[in-house]
């Protein structure tokens, strides 16, 4: 996307939860470059809800398209870039509808979840021209950059391996199990909705593309045999009908926002937010370990828990010259209050229990050869995502940042190595095989950016 000087319009394919950051943005900040014009959305209940947000705005409500005719909203509504924040199996249709009839996209992350998403994709890039932007905000967060900062200095030499642990809480690990996400037809599997992220962040961190995957995972925690549900009882088929203080039940009638976007809009499509995690038919894994080979030589080991008691992730960064460690607690426990509600606030959580001994926080040190460890000094970002979030939108909606050092801003082809370790390690836990990422044709060349 070049350098926006002028007011953009802009249509949001999508109205779930993920698009109210670039809504805000769009009614907030970024006023004054980015104007929304249209939903495309199914669902008139979900619309409605960001309708709201734009009449207590002093905007009207927006026309409302149906996906089947994306093309009519470009063309009557002179859209210039199309947000994508709908599920992620309709990434593929949409991005490449929206940029032949016209649009730039903005998508969020994954770019899409298998091969032909891939392919249909690039090939739209191809032949059209325009300008896809990835949104991966882990990358503009001050802690991630301060590492990039650390390998691209070359403190700790050649990088040789990496290894990665990213481990997710019992609450927000247990949400992709009440959701469509729980199918991989849906979502691709955590390996490529969530750990598009973090792979990401290792191809930016050494600036290089995967090569060979080997991945083995399952379902060991949720679903009706995992071993939660032993320990969990009987459940209700549905969050709403749980008993108080239920800790693996989804309550919305609580939550005046998720009762307005899901429950009180699911008999418009039928579809349920709020699913008992250990129901049967979730097709995706809760426990996954993979080895990846780079292209420059690192090897990377990750591993991805959904269900942990604390969440954040600890990164080793081994080199010919030293080691560069970051350790970053994002929530460092799950705790409920008297009524049986999780307490997600830090400071209530800290005011709660004195004797925390996982309080939030992030640690990065190096450590050469022959030397004393020391801390770098990381920024604490302020708001989502580690502080990635607001600097993500101020680039999506007034360009990309010029000559950026880092590289943050991220395009199709990053999104295609993103999604690319996931897509062969699901394929790898099919054969129990090593996959060669050019053996699977994605349709782009991922060493050039």
């Amino acid at each position: 996307m070049t350098s926006a000087t002028a007011l953009r319009r802009y249509a949001v394919a999508g109205t779930g939860h993920r698009s109210q950051m670039y809504v805000d943005a769009m009614l907030g900040d970024h006023a004054d470059v980015a104007q929304p014009v249209a939903w495309c959305e199914p669902n008139p209940g979900r619309a409605a809800f960001y309708d709201g947000l734009l009449e207590a705005a002093g905007r009207g409500p927006l026309p409302r398209y149906e996906p089947d005719r994306l093309e009519d909203m470009i063309c009557e509504q002179r859209v210039d870039v199309v947000v994508v924040t709908a599920p992620d199996h309709t990434h593929a249709d949409l991005v490449t509808r929206a940029l032949r009839a016209g649009a730039d996209v903005v998508v969020e992350k994954p770019l899409t979840i298998d091969v032909d998403g891939c392919r249909r994709i690039n090939a739209a890039i191809a032949e059209t021209g325009r300008d896809a932007v990835m949104t991966f905000n882990y990358r503009y967060s001050p802690r991630n950059s301060s590492l990039k900062e650390v390998i691209a200095s070359g403190r700790i030499g050649t990088v040789t391996s990496v290894h990665f642990e990213w481990a997710l809480d019992t609450v927000h690990g247990a949400d992709y199990f009440r959701r469509w996400h729980r199918e991989k037809r849906l979502s691709g599997g955590l390996l490529v909705h969530k750990s598009s992220h973090h792979v990401d962040l290792v191809n930016w961190w050494l600036d290089d593309a995967p090569e060979r995957v080997y991945a083995r995972g399952r379902l060991a925690f949720y679903g009706d045999a995992g071993s939660g549900a032993a320990q969990a009882g009987p459940r209700p088929a549905r969050g709403r009908d749980a008993e108080p203080g239920d800790r693996w039940s989804l309550d919305m009638t609580q939550d005046e926002r998720l009762r307005r976007l899901y429950l009180d809009a699911e008999h418009h499509d039928g579809y349920l937010r709020d699913q008992d995690v250990f129901a049967p038919g979730i097709t995706i894994e809760d426990t996954m370990a993979v080895v990846v080979d780079y292209r420059g030589g690192a090897l990377l080991t990750y591993s991805l828990n959904a269900h942990a008691p604390w969440e954040g992730y600890r990164v080793t960064v081994n080199g010919s010259e030293g080691r560069a460690e970051l350790e970053v607690v994002e929530r460092g426990s799950v705790e409920f209050d008297a009524s049986g509600h999780a307490v997600l606030d830090p400071s209530a959580r800290e005011a709660a229990s004195a004797d925390v001994l996982r309080p939030q926080g992030q640690r990065l040190v190096v450590q050469r050869h022959w030397e004393r460890a020391h801390e770098v000094p990381v920024p604490m970002g302020r708001g989502s995502h580690g502080g990635g979030d607001a600097i993500l939108l101020a680039d999506v909606f007034r360009g990309r940042i010029q000559d950026d050092p880092l590289g943050r801003p991220a395009g199709h082809v990053d999104g295609v190595r993103a999604v690319a370790v996931g897509i062969a390690a699901n394929e790898s836990m099919r054969t129990g095989q090593a996959v060669d990422i050019d053996a699977l044709g994605l349709g782009a060349d991922l060493r050039k950016r």
